[in-house]
């Protein structure tokens, strides 16, 4: 009896046979997460430099414990893009237009620190926001090296420019009347022809120039006034640069009336002061 032969044919194995068809589901995911990426990026070119400011600043004071926070997708709220609510779309909307809730100094003065914080983080060192007992006082501060207007003259410097764009953006659509006043140093000029009191009242013109320039309402403007080095910021030293100063005041009534029956603090004749 002869043995039986038994041929075994063993099959050659593809180049990719032991991958199987995973490899392409792999790429698939890779190839639509990268689209997502690159579309994202292009989102966020498309999107203002001040928007993604807000919205970098809106998480980083999220909480969830607070009602503010769940706001975002509650009480009233269309959706994150909703036209009539939602924190983004609403964001969107207002941002640029100023702050809309004028109730009370301290929230209006919050409002605009935000912005100053996330719009000016170089030059913010020289805008003090604070109460006072004439309203919200914005103060535009001289300093050394990096000043408001060229040496003994009323022309704005390019900080200058860009503080007051900000804050014009940030006040313009609110109703309270404003009053801007001019503050020099105690360093006079050699000639008495032209003296602090010409200079500071007419910086305090060009700043108000400059924000009606971007937006604010001319109406809105109460007073303009020039105090010379009357009243000094550094009082010990009047010579410091910090007294050099524009101060814009939003007037809040004190008595919760109509912000344009407000009547502001009076103060000193100053010579030289414009009519308003």
């Amino acid at each position: 009896m002869k043995p039986k032969i038994i041929i075994k044919k063993v099959r050659k194995k593809g180049h990719n046979d032991h991958h199987g068809g995973s490899w392409k589901v792999a790429y698939a995911d890779f190839v639509t997460a990268m689209m997502a990426f690159f579309l994202l990026l292009w989102l966020i070119t498309m999107v203002a430099p001040e928007r993604r400011a807000r919205v970098a600043a809106y998480f980083k004071e999220f909480n969830i414990f607070e009602k503010s926070g769940s706001s975002m997708f509650l009480n009233e709220q269309g959706g994150v893009t909703g036209e009539a609510g939602g924190a983004f779309g609403k964001m969107d909307k207002n941002f640029g237009k100023g702050i809309t809730d004028m109730s009370n100094p301290e929230t209006v003065g919050r409002s605009i620190r935000q912005q100053i914080a996330a719009r000016l983080a170089d030059v913010q060192d020289q805008v003090a926001v604070e109460v006072a007992d004439d309203g919200l006082r914005i103060q535009l501060i001289d300093s050394e090296g990096r000043p408001l207007f060229k040496l003994g003259s009323s022309e704005l410097s390019p900080n200058a420019v860009k503080i007051l764009l900000v804050i014009a953006e940030s006040i313009k659509s609110l109703d309270n009347r404003i009053a801007i006043e001019g503050h020099t140093d105690a360093l006079s000029y050699a000639s008495g022809r032209y003296t602090n009191w010409e200079l500071s009242t007419e910086r305090a013109s060009a700043a108000r120039k400059e924000l009606e320039k971007n937006g604010l309402n001319p109406d809105r403007i109460y007073r303009v006034s020039g105090f010379a080095a009357t009243e000094p910021l550094i009082k010990d030293n009047p010579g410091d640069p910090r007294n050099r100063r524009i101060s814009i005041i939003l007037l809040f009534p004190k008595d919760g009336g109509d912000h344009s029956e407000h009547e502001a603090p009076e103060r000193a004749a100053v010579p030289g002061e414009p009519p308003v």
